[in-house]
């Protein structure tokens, strides 16, 4: 990723935003904090209406977004492109990618958000229940490329539709009434959903997806891809990934390798030399807190490596960008 490539895909944003609509706005970042504030689990969730008059501003946030779209249609404008979406469209908005919607005099769209990190469902509990491999929807889907995303974006219709919008909604009469053993519930309801999502997800593409040993490492790296970019801040071996996924650790770095031209090691420290960027730019944290928040325990080799990739220490990054 090229450097403030957030602020480049939020220019670009505001720029279509400005000659659509003849408006420039400013883009808000949203924080966890304020929406997250049971303490006890990184989860809310909620149902609201969008017109002409009530849209949200362009923005991103630090959290991952599923939306969830009742009814209704209306523009989705996501990193500088636009694409019309309806009643029954479902899609991920990934921690730091920059969207808003634009409803025409007339519309009106229901949506639900749910909103939450990925510490909302262990690895733990996936490789328990041997479900990791399942669910493509969460970790293939919203690191494809934008076009790419939304041509492959999930619009449910009959009975998929209606569980999907049962299973919200009962995270929603969860969520509001706290009852003894909620959190148990909507976990399991969100682990449903996401495989219940991967499985349309999966429906949706398979014509499409050629049965090649070329397409099955594709889909290989990009799921595991999808794991480091939400996992970033974890402590990863290759033989975690190895059993997460269920291949070898021979297999894993000559597929890696071939796809990625890079090594699951190297695009490890893409990925977080890519978030101590933002996180710099954005904030006044002490660079070992930086370090800590990106994985590094060790402050000292995290300056380093940021140097050797970026060109400058982490305090100069943070003078010029900041």
């Amino acid at each position: 990723m090229a450097e403030t490539a957030m602020k480049a895909r939020a220019a670009s944003l505001m720029m279509k935003v400005e000659a659509e609509k003849g408006i420039v706005d400013m883009v808000n970042q949203l924080r966890q904090s304020q929406f997250m504030n049971d303490k006890q689990i990184p989860f809310t969730i909620n149902r609201c209406f969008h017109d002409q008059q009530n849209t949200p501003s362009v923005h991103s946030h630090d959290f991952i977004e599923l939306v969830y779209l009742v009814s209704g249609q209306t523009e989705h404008l996501f990193e500088g492109e636009s694409y019309r979406i309806q009643a029954g469209d479902v899609f991920i908005i990934n921690p730091g990618e920059v969207h808003t919607y634009r409803t025409e005099p007339g519309e009106c769209i229901e949506i639900i958000n749910c909103l939450f990190t990925p510490e909302l469902i262990h690895e733990s509990l996936l490789k328990e229940l041997g479900v990791s491999q399942s669910m493509d929807f969460y970790y293939v889907h919203p690191f494809l490329n934008p076009r790419e995303r939304f041509h492959h974006r999930l619009n449910l219709v009959g009975s998929a539709s209606s569980h999907v919008l049962s299973l919200l909604e009962t995270m929603i009469t969860e969520w509001e009434h706290h009852r003894p053993g909620y959190l148990t519930i909507i976990k399991l309801q969100m682990l449903q959903l996401l495989i219940l999502l991967s499985r349309c997800y999966t429906d949706s593409t398979s014509k499409e997806k050629k049965s090649s040993r070329t397409a099955n490492h594709t889909i290989l790296v990009r799921r595991i891809t999808g794991f480091l970019e939400r996992h970033f801040d974890k402590k990863m071996t290759i033989p975690d990934l190895c059993e997460l996924f269920n291949v070898s650790s021979r297999q894993l770095n000559r597929v890696f390798k071939q796809e990625t031209n890079q090594t699951v090691t190297e695009r490890i420290h893409d990925i977080r030399i890519d978030r101590a960027k933002q996180y710099l730019a954005e904030g006044d944290e002490k660079v070992i807190h930086v370090a800590h928040r990106v994985g590094y325990e060790d402050p000292a080799f995290f300056t380093q490596l940021f140097r050797r990739k970026v060109g400058c220490s982490p305090g100069q990054y943070r003078d010029l960008h900041g």
